[in-house]
């Protein structure tokens, strides 16, 4: 019985006819209609009549349409009162909301066809979505659940899944016995389909819960395998490659439990792989599976007795799988688009896997299994077995880098004859192979083997094939990108007079990839170009004045690159006049440029760029012309689709330049390829307020207000934060520099800034983001150059720190947990993941402790209140057993040393210890730190210091006795407990004793030639001595003019400072009679005309 009016049940279904109508406007108006008369006004009427509906209408077709449109309105979101978004279906009052869904679920028990089953059942799921997310429960659902898995209809089984795979967080810990015992009855079902579906709901349960918890399942593992080998047998390929997609999701959230079993896997995926029966896609998936193995438990994978071996073969033998019916390669050949039309193919699959395997196994693993087939394969007379050992090359040579790079003579003597193989598409491999080569070994290819890939590919350039002479220019884009022009210079006529001749090529892929050859070119041969250019040049600009039809526009955009990267290459000065005659041609271009998908829009900014970098500030007058296309482009906000249904779903999938991503139940479709634009057209701006300096300042205002500032907060795309954090400080030194650092113009721009970036501190949730952030932040406190921040801008700073560090605690924690208990291969496969999320981890909080050091250095002291509220935090850190957190909290206390003066000394209690152990610690950074800070309380800590500062001298001396004290570790640490002597015994020597001793002591300390901060206190402290004539330094005159010369020599001495001292030098050196001829023998020839030049 119907609980609705039998009128809203006949008006819901008249409505529900139009929108489904053929007829765009009755549509259109429907859509009105159910959107203002209903979903706004009476959401629950909506969803109740919806329901209905699903349950009585005769026609499988309406009753599709009304599941499809429940779970629409029921998805939608709406505000309630002043609350945030809430979900529709879970804001409806709670007596509605009971029973509407128990009507759902009614026609989900009821309904017979499985078509119409499965779109109420993602109805449910959607429900039960929003139950759980609001952390409500729907008790019923799990009963009905159940009772549906055990149904006799195989369908509805199969339902009863479908439901547990859209939402696994419904099924509750205290129905775990129950939920394993459903899994295990359905995985032996006697449907297939239902064993599928209990397979993927399996897999979706089961990421979804904790490690913990995952290890009372690992028992169904084997019950789940012995799904497959009868659907195999079957040889139902669409089958079989969904089981597969499902252990793919399994293998990614918890590869070791397949341990026990994981050789029969291997095996019986290896047969799969083999099966040329089996479907392309099929065998793909098997290959998938087990290159899932590889990324996530690589040593498992080394350790199976056929994993490496088995895979290597079977990859080799999928890349042997190509050009079927096209013996001599003439379709090939014949093709113009070269987007890759094969990118589904088993050939393909196999590189992309043996790539894998390199990468994740290493070369230690691959490299001999996979050498022992190359050979033979490189001289067999099949021409495919000759393509795949090339191309095989190419794939593993990034991931078995540091094994191949010292056989390097011996790889190219097998790839290097593959460049006059008779067959086209195996010359075309040899050039893909020493392509990735260029690239995998560089400098090293560059640098010992130029002549050996250069004499290769120069005759292949002049190849009869289009697609092969192409081919040979894009590998040496490789190589010139890696190359030093002192190695290019040579070859330039011979390699230019090619690329000269492709120009005149008929096949216009050819001529664009020879432009793109000759712009790399260009970029690496520098000034070395400059006499290529009044060859090139009118051609390229002949090219951009002539062709104008649609099919030479990616031609246009090819030649205007060459033209600036050229102009860049050669400079203003050669360019001369025809700068003026280039950015006009490439205005005129703009102009013409009308369709959204025109290349020459993209390749147009970058030019303008380009020109920019040329011309410096005479680009200014076409800045008009630049500036608003780029403007448009920054300013672009987020295109965003919410994709209802899985059709819609497919054909984002099938769409270049969308992202999809899962939020929530749903999935949202993002753009990319136009957030892609944005980022270049930022990073563009970047470039203009760089170059043009205070002539970019009128700009500045609007830019910070409507792209730099919201970029810091445009969450869509990680690259588009990352150039705005860029933008920002540049923006603000444009304006310095226009109108000076205390002019209102700066000020109003800052305190518009400022609000922003304090914000961005405490929402950021990407850790390397949040390390931009700060960067960013401090950036643009040190253009500002003043105290620039108000006490309630500290406020907020230091409660955005504290609100990281608390984050960054708790990482540090969970991955202590995680490691704890975990086998040691376990911990091996884990480790890079682990070393790069400590790596984000430092770069925080380095970038975090600059901003501090620029805060205290334009706040001194009135910091210190605010700072304060973190002082159990920095002590916490001082004490920590991780060299990184006491580094941190040693730094914190340097900065306090070096801004607050005497006032320092309140918190002595808290730094002296740390700093004292700071200098026997074994971590040369908290050495360099500690001596750094002992330093600064000499400088600028005053008469409260004086007794530590005596006592802290031999900790430093301790410090640079270390083992090897000047090696690239230690140096830096040595010469900082230098400087930090010479600063006590300058600034604050009062309680030092034997003064003599400790001086005669330090001259044996030097000399400093790595840290230019530290250089300038010993040797202004040496020339003191000096002056006061210290007999430390009068009986070794000799000494003391080495030293000096050697910091001379490493430029760690510049300036009035170098002056100062060389001055003082001479002196002692007159005073003592001290000939240098014999002393300058032990310095180059060049190092004697640096020191002679300053002695002069």
């Amino acid at each position: 019985m119907s609980v609705l009016p039998a009128e809203v049940n006949a008006q819901l279904a008249q409505l529900l006819q139009q929108l489904q109508s053929a007829d765009n406007n009755i549509r259109s108006q429907a859509e009105d209609v159910l959107q203002n008369q209903w979903t706004s006004q009476r959401p629950e009427w909506l969803l109740m009549g919806l329901a209905e509906q699903i349950g009585t209408s005769t026609d499988p077709s309406m009753r599709s349409f009304a599941a499809v449109i429940f779970r629409r309105i029921a998805s939608k979101t709406r505000k309630i009162g002043n609350s945030d978004n809430v979900d529709m279906f879970i804001s409806l009052d709670k007596e509605h909301g009971t029973v509407i869904r128990g009507r759902l679920l009614e026609t989900l028990i009821a309904e017979n066809d499985k078509t119409v089953r499965n779109k109420i059942s993602d109805a449910v799921a959607e429900l039960a979505r929003q139950y759980y997310d609001s952390n409500d429960s729907w008790p019923e659902l799990l009963q009905v659940l159940f009772q549906l898995s055990q149904a006799p209809d195989a369908g509805k089984r199969e339902t009863a899944f479908r439901v547990f795979t859209a939402t696994p967080g419904i099924i509750e810990k205290q129905h775990e016995d129950a939920v394993a015992q459903a899994f295990a009855h359905a995985f032996e079902d006697e449907s297939v389909a239902v064993r599928l579906a209990a397979m993927e709901a399996f897999a979706a349960f089961f990421r979804s819960l904790s490690k913990k918890n995952q290890a009372k399942y690992h028992v169904l593992l084997p019950e789940v395998l012995n799904i497959l080998p009868p659907i195999k047998d079957s040889q139902d390929s669409e089958d079989l490659s969904k089981a597969l997609v499902a252990l793919i999701d399994l293998a990614e959230g918890a590869p070791r439990m397949f341990k026990q079993t994981f050789n029969v896997l291997v095996r019986f995926c290896i047969t799969v792989i083999q099966d040329k029966e089996l479907s392309d896609l099929c065998r793909q998936n098997a290959l998938e599976l087990m290159a899932t193995f590889a990324d996530y438990a690589p040593s498992m994978c080394k350790k199976d007795p056929n994993y490496t071996n088995d895979m290597i073969t079977q990859c080799l033998s999928l890349m042997t799988d190509l050009g079927e019916d096209d013996d001599d390669a003439a379709e090939w050949l014949a093709a113009d688009d070269l987007d890759d039309p094969e990118s589904d193919q088993n050939h393909v699959a196999g590189e992309h896997c043996m790539d894998r395997l390199a990468n994740k196994l290493g070369g230690l693993v691959v490299l001999q299994p996979t050498f022992n087939w190359l050979p033979r394969m490189l001289s067999s007379p099949a021409w495919r077995d000759r393509h795949a050992a090339l191309m095989a090359i190419s794939a593993i040579s990034e991931g078995c880098r540091d094994q191949m790079i010292g056989e390097l003579k011996q790889v190219l003597e097998l790839v290097v004859p593959a460049l006059k193989d008779p067959h086209p598409r195996v010359r075309w491999a040899g050039c893909n192979a020493l392509g990735q080569m260029s690239t995998d070994f560089a400098p090293v290819m560059q640098k010992e083997y130029y002549d050996v890939v250069l004499s290769a590919i120069l005759p292949v350039l002049d190849s009869p094939e289009a697609r092969v002479k192409s081919h040979a220019a894009a590998a040496l884009v490789n190589f010139c990108e890696e190359a030093e022009k002192s190695v290019l210079e040579p070859y330039l006529d011979g390699l230019l007079t090619a690329l000269y001749q492709l120009l005149q090529n008929e096949k216009r892929y050819v001529q664009e990839q020879a432009l793109s050859t000759i712009a790399t070119i260009a970029d690496a041969a520098e000034q070395a170009f400059s006499r290529y250019y009044d060859t090139l040049m009118p051609i390229l600009v002949g090219v951009l004045r002539r062709e104008n039809d649609k099919e030479y526009r990616l031609l246009r955009a090819k030649a205007m690159e060459c033209a600036t990267l050229i102009a860049l290459a050669v400079g203003a000065q050669r360019l001369g006049g025809d700068a003026a005659m280039l950015v006009q041609l490439l205005g005129s271009i703009q102009d013409s440029v009308q369709d959204p998908d025109d290349p020459q829009a993209q390749y147009l900014m970058h030019c303008w760029g380009r020109m920019c970098r040329v011309m410096g500030k005479a680009f200014l007058p076409y800045l008009p012309k630049v500036m608003p296309p780029l403007l448009e482009l920054a300013s672009a906000k987020a295109d965003i689709q919410l994709l209802d249904d899985e059709e819609q779903i497919e054909k984002f999938q099938q769409e270049d330049g969308w992202e999809l991503v899962p939020l929530r139940g749903k999935t949202i479709g993002i753009k990319t390829s136009s957030m892609d634009d944005k980022h270049m057209a930022i990073e563009l701006l970047v470039v203009y307020a760089q170059v043009l300096e205070e002539e970019f300042a009128p700009h500045a205002d609007e830019i910070m207000e409507k792209i730099a500032l919201p970029g810091l907060a445009f969450f869509f795309h990680d690259p588009v934060r990352f150039v705005s954090a860029k933008l920002v400080p540049q923006l603000l030194s444009c304006v310095k520099k226009a109108y000076g650092p205390q002019s209102e113009q700066l000020a109003a721009l800052w305190s518009k800034t400022v609000d922003k970036l304090l914000e961005v501190l405490t929402a950021e949730p990407a850790v390397d983001t949040l390390a931009e952030m700060y960067q960013c932040f401090y950036e643009s406190v040190e253009v500002i150059g003043r105290p620039c921040l108000t006490d309630q801008h500290l406020a907020r700073f230091i409660e955005g720190v504290n609100s990281t560090l608390e984050d960054y605690k708790d990482r540090v924690a969970q991955r202590e947990e995680e490691r704890r208990g975990v086998p040691a291969e376990d911990a091996e496969d884990e480790q890079e993941e682990l070393l790069l999320a400590i790596e984000d981890d430092q770069t925080l909080l380095s970038d975090m402790n600059k901003a501090f050091h620029c805060v205290f250095k334009y706040h001194g002291v009135n910091f210190l209140r605010h700072w304060e509220h973190l002082l159990p935090t920095y002590q916490g850190f001082l004490k920590s057993s991780d060299p990184t957190q006491r580094q941190w909290g040693l730094c914190i206390m340097d900065d306090v040393l070096e801004y607050c003066g005497p006032q320092s000394s309140q918190y002595a209690n808290y730094i002296t210890q740390p700093l004292l152990q700071g200098c026997q610690d074994p971590s040369p950074a908290i050495r360099q730190a500690a001596a750094y800070g002992i330093g600064v309380a000499a400088r600028h800590g005053g008469e409260a210091w004086s007794a530590f500062l005596g006592g802290a001298v031999p900790f430093l001396f301790e410090a640079m006795r270390v083992p090897d004290a000047r090696n690239e570790d230690n140096v830096y640490a040595t010469e900082n407990a230098c400087a930090a002597i010479a600063k006590i015994l300058h600034f604050n020597a009062s309680a030092v004793t034997q003064q003599d001793q400790i001086i005669a002591e330090w001259l044996n300390t030097l000399p400093i030639t790595n840290d230019e901060e530290a250089a300038p206190y010993a040797y202004l402290y040496l020339a003191e001595l000096i002056g006061k004539q210290h007999p430390a330094v009068t009986s070794q005159a000799s000494r003391i003019f080495v030293y000096v010369a050697q910091a001379l020599e490493a430029e760690a001495l510049a300036g009035q400072n170098a002056a100062r001292v060389v001055a003082a030098t001479k002196l002692l050196l007159e005073g003592t009679n001290t000939d240098v001829t014999p002393l300058l023998q032990q310095f180059t020839p060049e190092a004697q005309n640096v020191i002679r030049a300053h002695f002069a």
